[in-house]
Parts: C-alpha cells; sequence; structure tokens
C-alpha cells in the first residue's frame, strides 16, 4: 500500500465544499469531513483550528474564482444595461453548472440557520467587497434609489429561479426552456429594467 501524500488545505476544501453544500453547517462534523478527506480529525484541526474557519474558507474557495470572472465585467467600460445583462448570464451559468457552487449559496446564504457570527464572517471576508462593486453598478443603473436593495433584488430574482427549479416545469406554464442559463438572465434583465424609467429611477 502506498503512502498517502499529506493533504493540503486546498485538497481539504475539495473535500469540505460538497459536503458543506449537501448537508450544510450544522450537518456534517469534522470527524465527517477528515473521513470523507482520508485523513484523522487531529491533523484536519492542524490546518483549521474549527469547523467555522473552515466553513468560510470553504466558502470563500467555491466563490473566488467566480469573483474574479464577475468582477472583471463590473468593471467592464460598457453601457450599464449591457453589463447588468453580462453580469446575470454569468450567475445564470454559474447556479446551472455547479451543483455544488448552487447548493452552497442557497443553504447556507439563502436559508441560513440565523448564526449571525459565522454570516458577519461571511460578510467581512468573502462577499463585502464583491457586494460594494455590485452596489456602484446598482447607483449606476439607478442613481435616486436604495442601491442595497437594488444589489439585493438582482441576486434574488436570479436565485429563486434555481431554487424552485426542480418543481417549477411542473407547475402550469413550466417549460424545459425556462432552464436555459440564456433565458433566465434574458428575462431577469428585462424585468429589472423594465422597472426603471429612462432617467434610471424605479418607476
Amino acid at each position: 500500500m502506498r503512502p498517502q501524500h499529506p493533504k493540503t488545505k486546498k485538497d481539504i476544501l475539495e473535500k469540505a465544499i460538497p459536503l458543506f453544500a449537501k448537508s450544510g453547517f450544522s450537518g456534517v462534523s469534522m470527524r465527517q469531513i477528515a473521513k470523507e478527506i482520508g485523513m484523522n480529525a487531529a491533523s484536519l484541526y492542524h490546518h483549521f483550528p474549527d469547523k467555522q474557519t473552515l466553513y468560510v474558507a470553504a466558502v470563500r474557495q467555491a466563490f473566488s474564482s467566480r469573483e474574479f470572472i464577475l468582477s472583471e465585467i463590473l468593471t467592464l467600460d460598457i453601457p450599464v444595461h449591457e453589463k447588468l445583462h453580462m453580469f446575470i448570464k454569468r450567475i445564470c451559468d454559474f447556479m446551472q453548472e455547479d451543483p455544488d457552487f448552487s447548493s452552497l449559496i442557497h443553504r447556507e446564504i439563502l436559508d441560513g440557520d440565523g448564526d449571525e457570527t459565522r454570516l458577519q464572517l461571511l460578510a467581512g471576508h468573502v462577499f463585502q467587497k464583491f457586494f460594494s462593486n455590485v452596489i456602484r453598478m446598482a447607483k449606476e443603473l439607478a442613481p435616486d434609489n436604495d442601491s442595497h436593495l437594488l444589489a439585493i433584488s438582482i441576486f434574488g430574482l436570479v436565485a429563486y429561479h434555481y431554487q424552485t427549479l426542480p418543481i417549477r416545469i411542473f407547475l402550469p406554464g413550466g417549460k424545459a426552456e425556462h432552464n436555459n442559463s440564456e433565458v433566465v438572465a434574458n428575462h431577469v434583465t428585462s424585468l429589472l429594467l423594465q422597472g426603471l424609467d429612462s432617467k434610471g429611477n424605479l418607476k
């Protein structure tokens, strides 16, 4: 039997992400994570002193590459309506192409268990800088309105489509094409822009 190579933090995070996505923060223990990774709990604690630290690092790992792509879109020198559509389309792609990422966002961010300490860590260490960039786009879209609420609405309109994906095909009017990321992005972008007047104010 060949000796196992020591596990790196990246190895640990790659295994931890789907576990947290499936079971949530409270639904998996450090011992279970260690077993899945193929290491003992003491070695896991050597890399991450507690489960909360591991969890925040896992969410950051899951989000980091996507944040880079989305942030690049937000810095493009193009009309803000085009930027909005590109941004929404990429979020749709991520939610559709990566079930672990989608589940992690749904389970812990949208349906969190109310642990304020953990949520504050996620907000401060994972999402704050990115969300500030989204707020800047929201201000460009609707300068006289609440940019925070508009930014949240952008994410909410996209996320709910994927939260309801298992059942909505069976609801009246449900179509297979509604699962297409381009269709969802066009719909959400149109819905948002129809709510703005020619000066960028909410109607």
